[in-house]
């Protein structure tokens, strides 16, 4: 609380809230939920939509920004437009010093403009550059091309880059030097607490029934299905390890991938790995996690990865692609893979052999470390700092 000025900060670049859409979604929404007591900061927060209203959530005003279905190109317009409807805000309400902040890299060719407008009206420019989108491999080479592009112009303009990982400020620092960007790290959060469904919820255990699982027995991913989160590699190599467990993955899947999935691992062929759909409920996903026997994170484009907190929030075992943003993450609190051929087998096999006491030690390292530098509450806690420069 304060009876001081209040800090006027706009959010630009998730879906909106409330949504369950994904990490941006998901950060916004945490933030403004922790903050909605704060006399000293008031969010404004775009929502992607199809109609124009305005509302209150989280004590935050969000407005809804009217969107055509113009496809791919909607994400660029539905951002042009959101920043345009935040200035005319301020400037209709006379609001000072406002802090307008973007999440992801995607409207590099006018960022120049934006930036002339926001600091003609006193205020400042943040950006929260994600990972690296240009290396994603669902996107066509001109399409990469617009994102590193674009990622350049809007380190050039931005009074400040917001790096949810040490990882991606060392890049932004590095890769842009001649513009000499102002940095700062702050991360992504989780939720470090056990899920609120008891071990004989039914909801819990008709999901069991429904794949022929059980706790402790089942090896977990959860991620987007796209080929840069390695999921090739994880099943291959959990077919060639001797495990007993089964691999449930929970993924939205793309007929093509799965397709080309089939045809390279012929993963059909083996009953161990189980494709059981996607899971929406909070609290129930959580319980999966928790029940695990172990969690694969094969992330490997950029920033700190929300699935990977989770997992380790909930997860004792957790064997990690060995890539430096998840080692930042989890440090001595998971298990590290590489992806030569039977490297991942090897740890699986070691994996399933290990003293229950030890992978016990495993998960209380992890959750500590979720604990110390990425509850949602320390990240808040950050964010309020960087707002309003207060301690």
């Amino acid at each position: 609380m304060s009876s001081g000025p209040v800090q006027h900060v706009f959010i630009v670049g998730s879906k909106g809230i409330p949504g369950s859409y994904g990490g941006y979604e998901t950060f916004v929404d945490r933030l403004t939920e922790r903050h909605q007591d704060d006399a000293s900061l008031k969010y404004h927060v775009a929502c992607k939509a199809r109609d124009s209203k305005r509302f209150v959530y989280h004590n935050a005003d969000c407005f809804d920004v009217n969107v055509p279905s113009i496809g791919p190109a909607q994400a660029i317009w539905y951002d042009v437009a959101a920043l345009n409807d935040c200035v005319s805000y301020i400037r209709r309400n006379r609001i000072p010093h406002p802090i307008v902040y973007v999440l992801a890299c995607r409207i590099g060719p006018f960022a120049a403009h934006f930036e002339r407008v926001i600091h003609k009206l006193g205020g400042k420019l943040y950006v929260n550059p994600d990972g690296h989108e240009w290396m994603r491999a669902k996107w066509s080479r001109p399409v990469r091309a617009y994102w590193k592009w674009s990622e350049r112009l809007m380190t050039r303009h931005s009074d400040l880059m917001v790096c949810d990982s040490v990882n991606m400020e060392r890049y932004i620092r590095g890769e842009y030097a001649a513009y000499s960007p102002n940095t700062t790290f702050i991360s992504y959060g989780a939720d470090a607490r056990p899920s609120a469904l008891p071990d004989g919820d039914p909801k819990l255990l008709d999901w069991y029934r429904g794949h022929g699982l059980s706790p402790k027995s089942y090896y977990l991913v959860v991620g987007r299905f796209v080929p840069e989160n390695n999921y090739e590699t994880m099943i291959r190599e959990f077919m060639a390890s001797g495990s007993e467990r089964d691999f449930a993955l929970v993924t939205n899947v793309s007929d093509k991938f799965l397709e080309e999935l089939k045809q390279r691992t012929g993963f059909d062929r083996d009953p161990r790995v189980k494709f059981v759909g996607t899971v929406y409920d909070r609290e129930l996903l959580m319980k999966i996690r928790e029940n695990a026997y172990a969690y694969f994170h094969g992330h490997e484009v950029g920033g700190t990865n929300p699935s990977l907190l989770e997992a380790l929030a909930s997860t004792d075992l957790n064997l990690l692609l060995d890539v430096g943003f998840n080692r930042e993450v989890a440090e001595d609190g998971a298990l590290y893979w590489s992806k030569r051929p039977g490297d991942l087998a090897a740890l699986i096999n070691r994996a399933d052999a290990m003293d229950p006491d030890e992978i016990r030690a495993l998960g209380v390292k992890a959750r500590q470390r979720i604990h110390d530098a990425y509850s949602w509450e320390h990240i808040a806690n950050q964010y309020k700092k960087l707002f309003t420069h207060k301690s």
